[in-house]
């Protein structure tokens, strides 16, 4: 009655009201946002783990059911699971360490006062905006042994007419490789080069007064300061070439016999060609928990933010 009676009156609501109103004014507002979180992130992922237990083909709609965890254990014993992991770790391995190598040092060279350097930044930057499936278009014609480098090479005495870089296991690991490259280096090369503009000029002078040489300003200047930029971005492009997929699918489609299969490459195939969902829910799964693990002893080893 008290409240009925401030309306009518045209006063302001008494003070337990106002308190109430404005406790409940930051869930109204963020729920929106938890809305969609849930809708957009929390189902897909609870989705996953219910197929992961269940017996999912759309084409044995029959056949369908929980099984518990007759997936996980089935994992286990497919050898194409294992080959496919072992290979995830030799392509990460080999693609995040030769981009981190050759992206510091194009990072490091444009980061020098030279003439044209900002077309220079330009076009080492530029493999970076380019689409994935274009970067895989413009590597199979450069790979194509009938217009491609081979043809070239053959021409000029090197090799054999018709010979194709992605008919056998190693070549079509390297080539992969070195389109992934192409596309890769300008992400470190990116990194590095913003955090070298965070350098204090005067240290590199002081340096020089000390006598100190390019190899010790950049051991005990350069790589200290650019050391957190370097982690994080092998941290990112870790995570970021264990899941690539559309490189490789359209590439080498895996092969040849699964040669160049990844993981998260097997995941797709074994839910978009077979479908097979439920496994590939699995296969998700355990590719999930492999990423998260080996991030968290990443983070545990470099010990990154314990600084802060």
């Amino acid at each position: 009655m008290t409240t009925i009676n401030h309306i009518r009156e045209g006063q302001a609501p008494p003070l337990v009201a106002r308190r109430v109103r404005s406790s409940r004014a930051p869930y109204a507002l963020i729920f929106p946002a938890a809305l969609l979180v849930a809708v957009f992130l929390v189902y897909p992922v609870a989705k996953v783990v219910h197929s992961s237990f269940r017996q999912e083909n759309v084409l044995k709609p029959f056949d369908d059911g929980f099984i518990g965890l007759a997936n996980y254990s089935a994992i286990l014993r497919d050898d194409l699971f294992w080959s496919s992991l072992a290979f995830s770790a030799k392509w990460v391995g080999t693609e995040v360490g030769l981009q981190l190598v050759f992206g510091l040092c194009l990072g490091l060279i444009v980061n020098e006062a030279f003439r044209g350097r900002g077309l220079a930044r330009a076009l080492l930057f530029s493999p970076w905006a380019v689409a994935g499936i274009l970067t895989t278009t413009i590597w199979i014609l450069i790979y194509n042994p009938t217009t491609g480098i081979t043809r070239y090479l053959a021409d000029m005495g090197i090799g054999s007419y018709g010979t194709s870089l992605l008919s056998s296991s190693s070549g079509a690991f390297w080539a992969a490789v070195l389109a992934e490259m192409w596309k890769g280096i300008p992400f470190f090369a990116i990194m590095i080069l913003a955090d070298l503009q965070s350098v204090p000029g005067e240290l590199y002078e002081a340096a020089k007064v000390d006598g100190a040489g390019r190899i010790r300003r950049f051991w005990s200047i350069t790589l200290p300061h650019i050391k957190r930029a370097l982690l994080i971005a092998t941290l990112l492009r870790g995570i970021w070439e264990f899941n690539n997929v559309d490189l490789l699918l359209t590439l080498t489609g895996g092969g040849p016999a699964n040669a160049t299969t990844t993981l998260p490459l097997y995941v797709a195939q074994t839910a978009l060609e077979t479908k097979e969902f439920g496994y590939g829910s699995a296969l998700t799964m355990v590719a999930f928990l492999i990423l998260f693990i080996v991030c968290v002893l990443y983070l545990k080893l470099t010990k990154m933010g314990d600084d802060e």
